[in-house]
């Protein structure tokens, strides 16, 4: 499966920059549809994962996110886009929560399942991705899903970019099995924001089911 509109990836080539704390300009932020006489991006290898690949799932839509590694247990709610184009963030409240940008695969469909969250909540402290930097390979991700399955993914590379050096392609490009990314902002502050993402990238290794 596909995730977005080729209009949507033009955006997301032309406005990679990740503008807040979890949000995007990337026309919804979520896997491509490539054009027509194009092949898709080969899988960087920092994203192969280490086990046996598994088969893809059916939709179905996710409602909560349990990353154990650094205790994370969240509701899901969905994220759509903003009126200038960037995906929408969870809101900035006390009970802080992640978000599944619902024009990305669900998460065990083919495509990379995009999840977004706050790394701070403005006076309210820390956020839900608050230690997602510190994951690493072979951590265990779950995510449950409205239909009672519960895919498990495992880490298979974390990386620290640039928000003005962010990798369009290798976060949002087709894939050919499910995969998982997990986005936050990070590094040095400046302001009210930070200077860099956080991307978790993570594979299917357990449909759950």
């Amino acid at each position: 499966m596909t995730s977005l509109s080729r209009r949507a990836f033009a955006t997301a080539v032309t406005a990679s920059l990740l503008t807040g704390c979890g949000g995007h300009r990337v026309g919804g932020g979520a896997a491509t549809t490539r054009p027509p006489g194009t092949r898709p991006p080969s899988t960087p290898p920092s994203s192969r994962p280490a086990a046996k690949s598994v088969r893809a799932l059916g939709r179905s839509v996710p409602v909560r996110l349990e990353v154990p590694a650094i205790g994370v247990d969240t509701p899901l709610i969905q994220l759509g886009l903003a009126a200038d184009g960037s995906v929408q963030v969870p809101p900035i409240a006390a009970h802080d929560r992640a978000g599944w940008y619902r024009n990305s695969p669900t998460p065990g469909q083919t495509g990379p399942s995009v999840i977004l969250a706050h790394v701070t909540v403005g006076a309210y402290g820390d956020g839900v991705f608050r230690h997602l930097a510190r994951l690493r390979p072979g951590d265990r991700i779950v995510t449950r899903r409205k239909n009672g399955t519960a895919p498990q993914f495992t880490v298979t590379d974390v990386r620290t970019v640039a928000k003005s050096d962010f990798p369009t392609s290798a976060v949002y490009g087709n894939v050919d099995r499910p995969e998982l990314r997990l986005i936050t902002c990070g590094g040095p502050r400046s302001g009210d924001g930070y200077l860099d993402n956080v991307i978790v990238f993570a594979a299917l290794t357990s449909t759950g089911s």
